[in-house]
């Protein structure tokens, strides 16, 4: 059955998905206002060296990474929803320990670790859950607005927490505001359990070695052209943009000479580039048709950041600058919901939990990756030719896009 224009715009998430929308804002909100407290706990409250508050970012990731491998097969086979709110369970446990070891003059760096190592592993979990359980809460026809919305909490949460969270660790310090996020993962957890739509039994696991089973949804991913080419381009363009990050505090506040307080707004006034891009996907998917709309989206993205690493010195630097990270923003913010619900159709339902954990895996591991290749860069040469470097392979990284694809106009049922 074909789903219309006239459906898509008609169509509703429906009250379950409300639910878990609530449940996924309030643990984002959570996560923002939070952002980087455990850095600021290990700096602030342990006096820990550089190297040691890089290493717990690095150590998250890449154990999470790992656990993920053998995770996405045993999420695949089990209820989506029980997972989720375990998941949370843990989180809210984890994040409660380090203030209630901090009150007990407990508090290490290797508890911080320890936490870090749980709450991206849980991440993981629960995105690879979260992705299958969606796909069969929300009709096809209102996929589309389901990510839009989700897509538009995401930028709205990363827009106003950290500020937020920055004024509560000057307020009752960072231990204490691990408690909020603690929280907000218990709030998580209430609210998927209240969704009502009966949960679909799991797919029947098939006998086969381990081996073949934790590389099903990568083997799944290659085996098909689309999500390939999606797939390499998801790496190539995440690593990238993340590369960057880092040589874009260098080149503002050192090169240019930013106050710092212009730099927190050339890098929080484009978030809201997000929010606009991701309310805008489904009318222009109506309008356009999804192909249009997932390689016009897909391209325009990347030809932000050369750009980037061309801003001028002064005032102008400062506008310039800020335009260009809206602008990649803003196209990154229509690409991603109209990819997740092409990359929602085109996943069997048996084994979406575990391609949604092999792209989470690759993106931890690439995302590192290509930090330290564009640290290394920088340091040979400088940030803007790193940035511009990584700028030319976003440029490049347009070719994986699906340009034969089958991609159509509107979705159809499964």
């Amino acid at each position: 059955m074909t789903v219309t224009e006239a459906d898509r715009r008609t169509a509703a998430p429906g009250r379950d998905f409300n639910r878990l929308w609530l449940a996924t804002a309030t643990s984002q909100a959570g996560s923002t206002i939070a952002y980087g407290a455990l850095p600021l706990v290990a700096v602030l409250v342990l006096g820990s060296s550089t190297f040691q508050v890089s290493l717990l970012a690095a150590l998250s990731g890449f154990a999470a990474a790992a656990a993920g491998v053998r995770l996405g097969p045993w999420i695949e086979y089990r209820h989506k929803r029980p997972t989720m709110v375990g998941t949370d369970l843990i989180r809210f446990a984890a994040m409660l320990s380090i203030p209630a070891a901090g009150l007990l003059d407990l508090l290490t760096y290797a508890h911080l670790c320890v936490v870090g190592v749980v709450a991206a592993t849980c991440e993981l979990a629960f995105t690879a859950a979260s992705g299958a359980h969606l796909k069969a809460l929300v009709e096809p026809e209102a996929r589309l607005a389901a990510t839009s919305r989700l897509e538009t909490t995401f930028w709205t949460t990363f827009t106003a927490g950290p500020p937020i969270g920055g004024a509560l660790v000057s307020a009752f310090g960072p231990t204490l505001t691990v408690l909020v996020d603690a929280a907000t993962y218990l709030l998580s957890a209430l609210g998927i359990r209240s969704i009502r739509t009966p949960e679909p039994q799991p797919p029947t696991r098939e006998p086969q070695h381990w081996r073949g089973e934790v590389t099903a949804g990568w083997r799944y991913i290659l085996a098909r052209r689309d999500l390939r080419s999606l797939f390499l381009n998801a790496a190539l363009f995440g690593s990238c943009v993340i590369a960057t990050s880092p040589l874009q505090t260098v080149l503002t506040l050192r090169e240019l000479g930013m106050e710092p307080w212009m730099y927190g707004v050339a890098m929080g006034l484009p978030c809201l580039g997000g929010i606009i891009g991701a309310m805008s996907a489904p009318r222009l998917t109506n309008r356009l048709g999804e192909r249009a709309v997932l390689l016009g989206s897909g391209v325009a993205r990347t030809l932000w950041t050369i750009p980037i690493a061309l801003t001028p010195g002064g005032a102008a630097g400062f506008i310039w600058f800020t335009a260009a990270n809206f602008g990649l923003i803003l196209c990154a913010g229509v690409f991603n919901p109209t990819f997740a619900t092409y990359r929602m159709r085109e996943t069997a339902d048996d084994h979406m939990s575990r391609v949604q954990a092999a792209w989470s895996i690759t993106m931890k591991v690439a995302q590192p990756v290509g930090v330290l290749a564009a640290g290394a860069l920088a340091a040979a040469t400088s940030p803007r030719i790193a940035i511009a470097a990584a700028g030319g392979v976003l440029l490049l990284s347009s070719g994986l896009l699906p340009w034969r694809s089958a991609v159509t106009k509107t979705p159809t049922h499964q």
